[in-house]
C-alpha cells in the first residue's frame, strides 16, 4: 500500500517538537508533541473559543488537509448520506410503553434531527407533545438531550441538554400541563433525574472540575440549586456516582462502581432527609446490582466465585449480605447480564455461546422458560416494563439481515404480539445478504467469534473489500444487530464483519478477564487472528481490509496497525484512546483513576507501566510502513481528548516509512459522540464510509 496513488498530494501539516521528560519507575521517555495539550482543558470543554491559537490553528490546518484528500469523495459522501438517510423513517416514531393514565413514546418529524417526546391516554389517543427536540436545538452548533423523566405524577417532566458537547448538562423543569419550563434550572450535571416520590423534588448526580459524577443532591422545586441538599458524596476519585429510582416509586438507588466493584445504598424515596443506608460494604471485585420485587429486592451479583453471575433475594426490610438467598445459581460459561422483576415474574437476559437468551421465572411455582430464535447470529434487546404489576414485557429482536422487531410478550400466556418492525422506507429484501458466524483460530487455542454480512452476489474468492470492525474493552460486546449503515457497503461488495474479541463479554466473563489488565494483548491479537481468518477462509485479502474501531476500539486500531501493519490496507480509528500511558499516569483528567481497574495504574506499579509500554500506541509508533490512516476525534470530548488522536497523528506522519497518507479530521463542536442530531451524525458516517471505499478504489459515486 506504499506511494498510493487514491491521494493526491497536498502539504502536510507541520507538527512542531517541543520535548517533554517524563521518568517513571527509572524509565525516562520523551513526548515531542504534548504542548497539543491545552493547559486550560477543562475551561476549553466548557467554551471551545478559550483554546490556545496555536493549538487551534494546527487542528484547522489538519482539517484542511483532510478535507484537500478527501475532496474528491464529496459526490460519493453526498450518495452514501442520502442512501443511509433513505433507509431511515423519517417521522418514526416508538411504540409508547405504558405507564399509570398515560403511554408514554418518542418520535422524530420528516426532516428532523433531534427526538420528541410525546404521551397519548393509556389505551391510545391523542399525542399530546411535551418536548421537542428540534425546536430546542434551534440556532445551537450543538445540542444533545439528555433523559426525560416524567414525574410520578405525571404533572412534569425533568430533562437534560448539552450545547457543547462536553456532557455537562444542564436539567431543566417543565409543566405538564403549561408545557412551560421553570424558571429554576440545575447546571452540571449527569443528564438525568430521579423525582421522589411526592414529584415535588429529584435527585441528580453533579459532575465536577474533573468531569466526575461524585456527589449526589436533591433539589426541591421552587428552590435555587445554590440550596440544593448533598445527599451522598464518593471520595474515591476511582468510581462513579449514578442514581436510580424503583419502579414501584418507593427507593431510590445510589449506585457507585468502577469496572469491578460496586456498592449500593438506598434512600426511601418519599423522604429527602433520610440518610442513605448501605445495602454491602464494597468488596474488590464483588460486582451487585438490585431491582425491586415488592417485599425483596432480587440481586444480580457474582459476589462468592460466581464469575458469569447469579440471582439473590434479600427482604426489603434487612437488605444486609448476610440475609442474602439464591435463587438462579451460578453456572459457568452462562453470562447474566441483566434482571428485572415484576408482580408474579423474574426476568432476565443471558449469554451463553455467544448467543442472548432471556428467561422468564414464575415467582411463585419457580417454572423457567425462554425465549430464544434460531439464527446463526442475532441480537435481543429487553425493555421490560415500566409498570411492576403487569404480564407484558417488551423485547427487541434483530440480526445483521434483518431488521428489527418490537414485541410484547405476555409472561404467563407465552403469547408474542408483534408491534412493529423497523421500516426500511428505500425498500431492503433480507434474502439480498448473507450472515454467518465464523471461529477465528487465535494465537493460543481459543476461538474468536465473528459475525460478517454480504450481498450474496460478492463473490468469495479473496478479491472482496472488507471492513472489520472491533472494540474489545469494559467487557461490552457488540451484538450482531441490524445496521442500515453497513448495507451500503455491503452492496459495493464489501465484507462487513465484526470481531468478537477479548476484551468483551461475548463469550462469558473469562472472555473479559482475559482481555484486560495484563492480558490486553490478547484483545489485539485475536484482532489479528480475525484479519487472518477472514483471508484464510477466502473472504478478502489483506489489502483489502479496512480496519475500524473507536475510543477504546481506537486504541485497538493503534495498537494492530503497529503489531501487524501488513494485515490491514487501512485504519479508521474515531476518537481513539491511543496515548495510553501519558493518560493513565495523569489522575486530574475525567476517566483516568476510574480506568485503572481496566487498563492497571502505572503511576504506583512498575508492573503495569511496563505492560502498558508495550502496547500504547502513541508510544509504539516506529520506523515502517504504515497503511492509510485515518483518525476522527471532536474538540470538546471528555472521554478521548482530542490531543490524543492529534499527537498521534504527528508521531506517525514522522517515523513512518511509506508516502501512505495520515488524516485527522476533528470536529470543532463536538464531542465524543460526534455531531449532534441523526443525521449530522449520518454525514460522519458517510465520510469514514467514503474513506474506506476510497483505499479499495471505489470513489465513483
Amino acid at each position: 500500500m506504499t506511494n498510493s496513488p487514491r491521494f493526491s498530494a497536498h502539504p502536510v501539516p507541520k507538527s512542531e517538537k517541543k520535548p517533554v521528560s517524563d521518568t517513571r519507575h527509572g524509565i525516562t521517555r520523551v513526548d515531542d508533541y504534548a504542548w497539543m495539550r491545552a493547559e486550560n482543558w477543562q475551561d476549553v470543554f466548557r467554551d471551545p473559543s478559550t483554546l490556545e491559537p496555536e493549538i487551534r490553528s494546527h487542528l484547522e490546518a489538519e482539517n484542511a488537509y483532510q478535507s484537500a484528500l478527501m475532496a474528491d469523495t464529496k459526490p460519493l459522501q453526498a450518495k452514501l448520506f442520502e442512501e443511509m438517510k433513505g433507509r431511515i423513517k423519517e417521522d418514526d416514531s416508538s411504540v409508547p410503553s405504558k405507564d399509570g393514565p398515560y403511554a408514554y413514546g418518542t418520535s422524530f418529524k420528516t426532516g428532523g434531527q433531534h427526538p420528541r417526546f410525546f404521551r397519548t391516554p393509556r389505551d391510545g389517543g391523542e399525542q399530546t407533545m411535551l418536548l421537542d427536540g428540534d425546536l430546542e436545538a434551534q440556532d445551537k452548533a450543538y445540542f444533545s438531550l439528555g433523559s426525560a423523566d416524567h414525574s410520578p405524577d405525571h404533572t412534569k417532566l425533568i430533562w437534560g441538554v448539552d450545547d457543547k458537547g462536553s456532557e455537562y448538562y444542564t436539567l431543566k423543569v417543565r409543566d405538564l400541563e403549561t408545557m412551560q419550563d421553570n424558571a429554576e434550572t440545575v447546571s452540571d450535571t449527569s443528564g438525568s433525574g430521579v423525582w421522589n416520590a411526592q414529584s415535588d423534588g429529584f435527585y441528580y448526580t453533579r459532575v465536577d472540575a474533573n468531569h466526575r459524577p461524585s456527589r449526589l443532591f436533591f433539589h426541591k422545586l421552587g428552590t435555587s440549586e445554590s440550596q440544593d441538599r448533598l445527599i451522598h458524596e464518593e471520595k474515591d476519585p476511582g468510581f462513579f456516582l449514578g442514581v436510580g429510582g424503583s419502579s414501584l416509586d418507593d427507593f431510590i438507588f445510589i449506585d457507585i462502581h468502577d469496572h469491578e466493584t460496586s456498592e449500593v445504598w438506598l434512600i426511601p424515596a418519599n423522604d429527602a432527609s433520610a440518610e442513605p443506608k448501605l445495602v454491602a460494604e464494597r468488596q474488590p471485585g464483588v460486582e451487585y446490582s438490585l431491582t425491586e420485587g415488592g417485599d425483596v429486592f432480587y440481586i444480580l451479583t457474582n459476589a462468592d466465585g460466581a464469575k458469569d453471575f447469579k440471582i439473590m433475594s434479600v427482604p426489603v426490610a434487612t437488605p444486609e449480605k448476610a440475609n442474602w438467598k439464591e435463587v438462579v445459581a451460578h453456572k459457568a460459561g452462562r453470562l447474566l447480564l441483566g434482571h428485572s422483576a415484576y408482580k408474579n415474574h423474574l426476568v432476565w437476559l443471558e449469554r451463553e455461546n455467544s448467543l442472548p437468551r432471556i428467561v422468564i421465572r414464575d415467582r411463585q411455582t419457580g417454572e423457567e422458560h425462554a425465549i430464544a430464535f434460531d439464527e446463526e447470529a442475532f441480537s435481543l434487546g429487553l425493555s421490560g416494563s415500566p409498570e411492576y404489576d403487569t404480564e407484558v414485557i417488551r423485547f427487541s429482536y434483530s440480526s445483521m439481515t434483518t431488521p428489527t422487531q418490537l414485541y410484547d410478550y405476555n409472561m404467563r400466556t407465552r403469547e408474542r404480539s408483534l408491534l412493529k418492525t423497523q421500516e426500511v422506507p428505500s425498500g431492503h429484501n433480507p434474502d439480498d445478504y448473507v450472515t454467518r458466524r465464523l471461529l477465528a483460530p487465535a494465537h493460543d487455542g481459543e476461538t474468536v467469534p465473528v459475525s460478517i454480512v454480504y450481498h450474496k452476489n460478492t463473490k468469495l474468492d479473496g478479491s472482496a473489500p472488507a471492513l472489520l470492525y472491533g472494540y474489545g474493552s469494559y467487557g461490552h460486546s457488540i451484538p450482531a444487530s441490524f445496521n442500515t449503515n453497513c448495507l451500503s457497503l455491503a452492496d459495493r461488495g464489501f465484507i462487513y464483519a465484526i470481531a468478537h474479541i477479548r476484551g468483551g463479554k461475548d463469550k462469558g466473563y473469562d472472555w473479559y478477564e482475559n482481555g484486560k489488565r495484563l492480558n490486553k494483548l490478547n484483545t489485539f491479537k485475536d484482532f489479528i487472528a480475525a484479519s487472518e481468518h477472514l483471508v484464510a477462509e477466502g473472504f478478502t485479502s489483506h489489502d483489502r481490509i479496512i480496519a475500524q474501531g473507536g475510543s477504546a476500539g481506537g486504541m485497538l486500531m493503534g495498537a494492530i496497525v503497529n503489531m501487524a501493519p501488513q494485515n490491514f490496507g487501512g485504519i479508521i480509528a474515531e476518537v481513539p484512546f491511543v496515548d495510553v500511558i501519558n493518560t493513565m499516569l495523569d489522575d486530574t483528567l475525567p476517566l483516568t483513576p476510574p480506568e485503572w481497574t481496566e487498563w492497571g495504574n502505572p503511576i504506583t506499579s512498575a508492573t503495569d507501566y511496563s505492560y502498558m509500554a508495550s502496547y500504547s500506541p502513541y508510544d509504539n509508533v516506529t520506523a515502517q510502513a504504515y497503511p492509510p490512516i485515518l483518525a476522527v476525534a471532536g474538540l470538546t470530548d471528555p472521554r478521548v481528548t482530542y490531543w490524543e488522536p492529534a499527537k498521534w497523528v504527528a508521531k506517525l506522519r514522522e517515523l513512518k516509512t511509506d508516502d501512505n497518507p495520515v488524516l485527522f479530521r476533528i470536529n470543532m463542536d463536538a464531542g465524543h459522540a460526534g455531531a449532534s442530531g441523526r443525521f449530522s451524525r449520518l454525514e460522519e458516517v458517510a465520510y469514514t464510509q467514503a474513506f474506506a471505499l476510497k483505499l479499495v478504489g471505489k470513489v465513483e459515486a
